[in-house]
């Protein structure tokens, strides 16, 4: 008898629950409520706390969309999403459609208000019955508030509370209800449910769930589907067609027995629907999330990266992911089809995925920084079947970044920037034997000196008496530690700071040792890339961009940072710098097999240390690309022991032999089709320099020729060793530079010494006045008798 009284006031209860909410919902007439009122008491305090401390009004969030990255041309990168879904208005669904998610969610959500009555009270009873939330009962109104507070909680707590079994909850849900069903009409509230209601395996929304399941829209869907869609809210996983097609097939048919009960379709249309099969698995169109579905998952990321740097779309990486992945907005980047396949077809063509090297192609435009295109050997994947997540033509810093690789001789084109800009003549001769001995010898930093003990680098290629551009063109080493000693390495590394360049592990600035001229801590593709787009743009700097616009859902444009760039070298220095770099090209160079076509090319190869890397970048005005063949596993090895590439042996790795080839089929092809194009001549100063004229002191001592040196206005240090040459041994027997030459004012001058062991006597002077003899240029037709070049003997060449 006790458990049937306390049975019997759970079901009062309830009752009296119901009568308070639906007088709330204005569902219930006054009238009908009044002789339940004394029963009023059988509330809990925590009821009337909630009907007390509830809003008036239900605030929502934006329903999540999904949001697109898109190539140069509007071609589709990517969708990033957490719901995929496709807003759209009620008039873009078919009537059949409304119909049905009406019948079988809430048959007379036209008739009541916030509440439908009969179906809550019934729902209640059944409910206090089994002592728990066994029955909804919830309008269509109700279900979108639900949804609304699910949609918009930010933590596991909120999203508890949005979803909790409790009555506490039911009555929240009631008063939000109110409160809409006051402010939007019942299309407008149907319209909104529709665009936010789970359909199931990932689609949310009827839009999405159209397109997914059936490969159509929302406004062409048929009786069948649109009966399997209505029935998928009530359970979207369990009633998945994709998971489960005969519980699908039966929800389906449920419906459509609703619907005719309902009278909203006749008996045969209902027979004819169940029997159509419930789905065809041929038309299921799954929406690909994120860049890993991308075609172009290494750029994809790139890109995404630098929208998680966008401050309008949060203020912390957390909040921008949700943002980008729920607004629906358009992210237009700068890949370009026709490069990005250029870039990607020399890749394939020069590597292998299951190669133990990797290879890695990045292409810029200049003067604008646009990245283009970036490929590398290894695609996409969780690291089997010779796949990987690292993507190596970026820094650390970005997903998936590798960081990079020391760049090797690619760093010369920074030494020979920081000479032009000093008024260093592109004729300017060094003496560069090989090996040289630099221990000891001082290097200008931007906070002092630095200097290794024990140093003697050498030479792979050419050695002796040489220019810049003959030293550029053989990439040779001693040539430019010299060159690099004379600038000093602070000149060098401001001006790689002002091009982009930083170690690409770290973003710290360069280090300013000794061998900097021959590479220094890691740099990326995309890096050395840019950063030769530069000398291409005529020394105009910009920063690398992959996102161009953004548009928002509505479309309108968002705010994101776009061309950005500032004049990092006066014109005539990296004219000067082009004309260096074009000569690598040409005949002698080492780029020279790399050459073609009828637009001017520059570029630079790249060795490092023991060959664990090999590079080469290079340019025409309008195309900028850096490609490397490197070991990217710890410890790195030398690439000619062990290593294969394109699926060989690797035998003699080189930067022109090995990256080289890769750099010349991007280039060639991303270059077909367009205008030729040549770079602006350096003027007649860029080329002689900006010097003075050094005094003689040849036959010196070295004590003399120093003060006279320093005298004029030069620095000056002294060859380790002794050369041959006819002056008397310990006497100066030449400088670098040359006499001829002249020098950049308060520059730093060479003194080498005679060992006396090449005692060449000049000839007898003429009895007689004779017209000078031309200059000994060292070709054919110069005066045999006079030695190379001596300024006591101006018959034989002077100056």
């Amino acid at each position: 008898m006790r458990v049937r009284e306390k049975g019997d006031r759970g079901v009062v209860q309830s009752v009296v629950l119901f009568l308070g909410v639906s007088v709330l919902s204005g569902a219930l007439a006054a009238g009908l409520a009044i002789p339940f009122a004394g029963l009023a008491g059988f509330t809990t305090e925590k009821t009337h706390e909630t009907l007390q401390d509830l809003p008036q009004e239900l605030k929502t969030a934006p329903p999540a969309r999904t949001s697109k990255i898109v190539a140069a041309d509007g071609s589709l990168i990517a969708y990033l999403y957490e719901q995929n879904r496709v807003p759209i208005t009620l008039a873009q669904v078919n009537p059949i459609m409304r119909k049905a998610i009406v019948a079988i969610e809430d048959d007379r959500f036209y008739e009541h208000g916030a509440l439908d009555a009969k179906g809550t009270l019934r729902a209640m009873l059944r409910n206090q019955s089994e002592g728990s939330v066994q029955q909804g009962g919830s309008s269509i109104t109700q279900q979108y508030v639900k949804l609304s507070l699910i949609a918009k909680a930010k933590t596991p707590e909120e999203y508890q509370e949005a979803t909790a079994s409790t009555y506490q909850r039911k009555i929240a849900e009631l008063r939000y209800a109110v409160a809409v069903e006051k402010e939007f009409s019942k299309d407008e509230i149907l319209e909104k449910y529709l665009n936010l209601a789970n359909f199931g395996d990932g689609a949310y929304g009827v839009e999405a769930a159209a397109r997914h399941y059936f490969s159509t829209t929302a406004a062409k869907l048929t009786l069948p589907q649109a009966a399997l869609l209505a029935g998928l809210v009530k359970n979207p996983t369990g009633y998945d067609p994709t998971n489960s097609p005969k519980r699908a097939k039966d929800r389906r048919d449920v419906v459509l027995r609703r619907m005719q009960e309902l009278n909203v379709i006749t008996a045969k249309q209902a027979t004819d629907a169940i029997r159509t099969p419930v789905y065809d698995p041929k038309k299921v169109n799954k929406v690909p999330n994120g860049c890993a579905a991308s075609d172009y998952p290494f750029y994809c990321e790139y890109a995404y990266s630098k929208l998680l740097e966008n401050p309008a779309f949060g203020p912390d990486e957390k909040s921008r992911a949700h943002y980008v992945k729920t607004a629906g907005i358009t992210v237009k980047t700068s890949l370009d089809p026709k490069i990005q396949r250029a870039a990607e077809a020399a890749i394939k063509s020069k590597s292998k995925p299951a190669d133990t090297t990797i290879a890695a192609v990045t292409m810029v435009q200049p003067g604008s920084g646009l990245v283009k295109g970036m490929a590398q050997s290894k695609p996409y994947g969780d690291g089997t079947n010779h796949t990987t997540s690292y993507n190596y033509n970026v820094e650390k810093t970005y997903a998936g970044g590798y960081g990079g690789f020391q760049n090797g001789s690619t760093m010369k084109a920074f030494t020979i920037a920081a000479a032009i800009q000093q008024g260093i003549p592109l004729n300017y001769r060094i003496n560069s034997p090989s090996p040289i001995d630099l221990s000891g010898v001082k290097f200008k930093t931007c906070t002092g000196t630095t200097s290794d003990p024990d140093y003697h680098p050498k030479n792979s290629t050419r050695s002796g008496d040489l220019t810049m551009i003959e030293a550029a063109k053989a990439s040779t080493n001693t040539y430019f530690l010299q060159l690099s000693q004379r600038t000093g390495l602070c000149a060098i590394a401001t001006i790689a700071a002002k091009l982009g360049m930083r170690d690409a592990q770290t973003l710290q600035p360069l280090q300013q040792v000794i061998s900097m001229t021959l590479g220094v801590d890691n740099v990326s593709p995309l890096m050395l890339a840019n950063a030769y787009a530069t000398f291409a743009a005529r020394g105009k700097y910009c920063k690398p961009l992959a996102v161009t616009s953004i548009t928002s859902a509505a479309g309108k444009p968002i705010k994101t940072p776009g061309i950005d760039c500032n004049q990092a070298l006066e014109q005539p220095v990296a004219d000067g710098v082009n004309r260096v770099l074009h000569e690598v090209m040409g005949k002698g160079g080492t780029g020279n097999r790399l050459n073609f076509g009828p637009s001017d090319l520059a570029g630079k190869t790249g060795t490092i240390q023991d060959n664990k890397a090999v590079w080469f970048s290079g340019y025409s005005s309008t195309m900028a690309a850096a490609s490397v063949v490197a070991d990217a596993k710890l410890p790195y090895t030398n690439l000619m022991y062990g290593h294969t590439l394109n699926g060989k042996d690797i035998a003699d790795p080189s930067g022109s032999g090995t990256a080289g080839p890769i750099w010349e089929a991007a280039m060639r092809a991303a270059l077909k089709g367009t205008a030729e194009t040549h770079f602006v001549p350096p003027s007649d100063k860029t080329i002689r320099g900006d010097v003075k004229d050094l005094p003689f002191v040849t036959g010196m001592s070295v004590q003399d020729a120093t003060n006279r040196l320093q005298g004029a206005g030069f620095q000056v240090t002294v060859a380790p060793g002794q050369v041959d040459s006819q002056e008397a041994t310990g006497t100066v027997a030449y400088t670098s530079p040359r006499q001829r030459d002249g020098a950049p004012e308060g520059s730093l001058v060479t003194i080498y010494i005679s060992n006396g062991k090449n005692g060449q006597q000049p000839p007898p002077p003429p009895t007689s006045p004779q017209p000078p003899n031309p200059p000994n240029t060292g070709k054919p037709g110069g005066n045999p008798q006079c030695p190379p070049w001596h300024p006591k003997y101006p018959n034989c060449g002077g100056r």
